[in-house]
């Protein structure tokens, strides 16, 4: 390779500080198999195994013949923009106006601007493990520092005011919430979670709360910091419509908070994705404001695909899981196999069990722990069971 041409790759040091994403890379290895005509029970994939809705797949055909296919506001319409607010503020009692809601090209686009209009080079984001994949690598990339809180997964991976407070430091510029969890299933109680935010609040410290599977919480009610309308001037909420209607490729996600925040992240969106799909829009409009049974009935199946997987998990010997609360994941706890048949890690289990088993699964080295694999019970109870025996089978013969 050439000067020159080592010169024209070389590549900025933000991107440098961050890593592809775990999960996608998972994906990314089952298709491969795929490909090779090799037969792969995947559950690594962390979207809904259900189809979106028929009416909001009518919105967006109707957007599409109608020739709603032209630039929208930046931060999205009026229309969806008081959706999403109204929505939220039936549903938890909070009280969000237009101007404090901007819609965005997926949850993870919301988060990301989120990140970076908040956090500046050598600020410190309080982050508990285990987290989703991108929590810490978009913090990186805006230049804060991530100080990892460890749950306690004694306690279902339990979260608490007192655990935050001692990691509070003059650096401290945020807090990450995300209940219930990605990847644990956890989720933290109303007290817990109040506790938290108060804390924050006192301390000038910001609250960015990833909702995207409020919905889908199955402890008694569902919970959002949004309620606590004394402390909204601290707080970001992020959403998404993904596993709620069960929208993944449509990509519409967005952030709740103060209207400075929301403004500023307007201005960062102009100038890299602009707005959401017009067409999206009018779907994402439908979804919000339409029947809201097909929510319930996704979050009832879910319920039930836990309890089966959980049960299934729990009958390999050597295999411990705590029970999720929330989301479509379960979170096993396979050390006890390090040290057999050369495993040393997660990731080793989790190639092992994709390249000989051919089950997908996520290593937990990506969400922050070394001794998890993330099993999506997010499909049908008869692949749950194909794939709970490939398991059983190749844990047994180590």
């Amino acid at each position: 390779m050439t000067t020159a041409t080592t010169e024209a790759v070389r590549l900025t040091e933000r991107i440098n500080r961050i890593e592809p994403s775990a999960t996608m890379a998972v994906v990314a290895e089952a298709d491969k198999l795929r490909q090779q005509g090799i037969d792969v029970v995947d559950f690594g994939a962390g979207e809904p195994h259900f189809s979106t809705p028929q009416h909001i797949k009518e919105a967006g055909i109707a957007a599409i013949q109608g020739n709603y296919t032209k630039y929208t506001a930046v931060a999205g319409t009026a229309e969806l923009r008081d959706a999403i607010a109204h929505r939220h503020n039936v549903d938890f009692d909070s009280d969000y106006r237009r101007e404090e809601v901007i819609a965005a090209t997926g949850g993870k686009n919301a988060l990301f601007n989120a990140i970076q209009v908040l956090v500046d080079h050598g600020d410190e984001v309080i982050l508990p493990v285990p987290y989703w994949v991108s929590f810490k690598d978009i913090i990186r990339y805006a230049g804060g520092n991530c100080v990892l809180l460890e749950a306690d997964e004694a306690q279902g991976f339990r979260v608490t005011a007192e655990m935050v407070a001692k990691l509070i430091t003059s650096r401290t510029k945020a807090i990450i919430l995300n209940s219930p969890s990605n990847p644990s299933g956890a989720v933290m109680t109303p007290n817990d979670m109040t506790e938290v935010v108060r804390l924050a609040h006192e301390r000038g410290i910001w609250v960015l709360s990833d909702e995207c599977y409020v919905y889908l919480n199955y402890t008694s009610k569902n919970f959002s910091v949004g309620s606590l309308r004394e402390f909204k001037e601290r707080m970001v909420i992020l959403g998404s419509l993904s596993k709620t209607y069960a929208m993944t490729g449509w990509r519409l996600g967005y952030a709740m908070g103060p209207s400075a925040v929301i403004s500023a992240m307007a201005k960062l969106q102009s100038q890299s994705t602009s707005n959401p799909t017009s067409i999206v829009q009018k779907a994402a409009v439908a979804a919000l404001k339409g029947p809201q049974q097909c929510v319930e009935e996704m979050r009832a199946e879910y319920i039930q695909l836990r309890d089966h997987v959980v049960q299934g998990l729990r009958s390999i010997p050597g295999v411990t899981c705590t029970l999720p609360e929330g989301a479509f994941y379960s979170y096993p706890n396979i050390s006890s196999f390090f040290g057999r048949g050369g495993l040393k890690s997660a990731a080793d289990v989790a190639g092992r069990l994709l390249r000989e088993a051919h089950v997908a699964t996520v290593p937990g080295e990506g969400f922050g722990t070394k001794e998890h694999i993330r099993v999506s019970y997010a499909t049908s109870k008869a692949e749950l069971d194909r794939g709970l025996e490939r398991m059983r089978k190749f844990f047994g013969a180590l």
